[in-house]
């Protein structure tokens, strides 16, 4: 058994935690029936809430995991709140409860006060034996509702994320909201009024898989060729070519609360600068950025970061 399989960064390996949020697709069979999960791993840590506030607005429902040893901390209240903010099925599940320090009945009691639910709702399970997988897969799909959107109407998509790729341009992650998506059809991002070909388009399995048609309540990837970071925002609404689709309203933009003032050693390496804080800023839609001057120091890029 493979431990952190979705996370990916060495960072995240190197820490045990989860920093970036990370897609996947399962086909999981329940009573004769096959049925699609797309799940979305987030950060638990409260430094990273932005990513989990993305990801909440391209799900229906949640999984609020507890540490039995440790019991419901601060960011456990702040995602929580997020994800009632997004008006999401909320599934409780108690973790790590084969650990020698668990406190599976104080725990409960914790969750019951602050969510109301009945203690037979909780679930307790185990990420390191295993415990408990089975009975969070079927709750997911006796709780949490199935996506809602017409997959005969307009494509509306929601980009919640993205990542830059050197050889392949920006890779767009999304939510179909309505409609589909087909490889090879001309798609417009409607903050931006740009138009381009779906080039690649796909599901997120353990890697990328192709396909040559996305439907409507999935969660996908899509290439375009795209070089420039500045014409994706993370929130933006992606529909077809020619369409009048509205956009969605997704997930508020952070205000910014810490400022710093970044110079080049060299002036002429301004922009190079420039380009990797754009792609620094796909990867993390709450850092924002702009041109500032300095007499002594030149050229700098001011930095924003969001409060924690």
């Amino acid at each position: 058994m493979q431990a952190q399989v979705l996370d990916d960064m060495d960072l995240e390996r190197e820490k045990g935690i989860t920093i970036k949020s990370h897609a996947i697709q399962i086909n999981y069979p329940y009573k004769g029936e096959q049925y699609v999960l797309n799940l979305i791993d987030t950060p638990g840590h409260v430094d990273f809430s932005y990513e989990v506030s993305r990801a909440l607005a391209a799900c229906e429902g949640a999984l609020l995991l507890v540490d039995a040893s440790q019991g419901i901390q601060a960011q456990t209240i702040s995602n929580l709140y997020l994800a009632i903010d997004n008006n999401l099925e909320i599934i409780p599940v108690i973790n790590k409860i084969d650990m020698d320090g668990a406190m599976i009945p104080e725990v409960t009691d914790q969750i019951v006060d602050l969510i109301g639910c009945k203690p037979e709702e909780i679930l307790h399970a185990s990420g390191k034996s295993g415990i408990g997988i089975f009975e969070i897969l079927t709750a997911i799909i006796e709780r949490i509702p199935a996506p809602k959107g017409d997959p005969n109407a307009p494509l509306q998509a929601l980009i919640f994320d993205s990542v830059f790729n050197s050889f392949r341009g920006i890779i767009i992650y999304y939510r179909i909201m309505n409609g589909t998506i087909t490889r090879g059809q001309k798609v417009k991002f409607i903050a931006t009024g740009q138009e381009y070909d779906a080039t690649e388009i796909g599901v997120l399995k353990l890697g990328m898989e192709a396909k040559n048609h996305v439907g409507c309540g999935d969660v996908g990837y899509i290439i375009t060729g795209i070089k420039n970071a500045k014409e994706v925002k993370v929130g933006d609404t992606l529909t077809s070519s020619g369409s009048m689709a509205a956009r969605i309203n997704g997930f508020e933009e952070v205000k910014p609360m810490v400022f710093a003032g970044i110079f080049p050693v060299e002036t002429d390496a301004f922009e190079e600068l420039r380009d990797c804080m754009e792609k620094l800023q796909l990867n993390d839609a709450s850092l924002t950025f702009e041109l500032e001057t300095s007499q002594a120091l030149g050229f700098s890029e001011k930095k924003k970061i969001p409060p924690t």
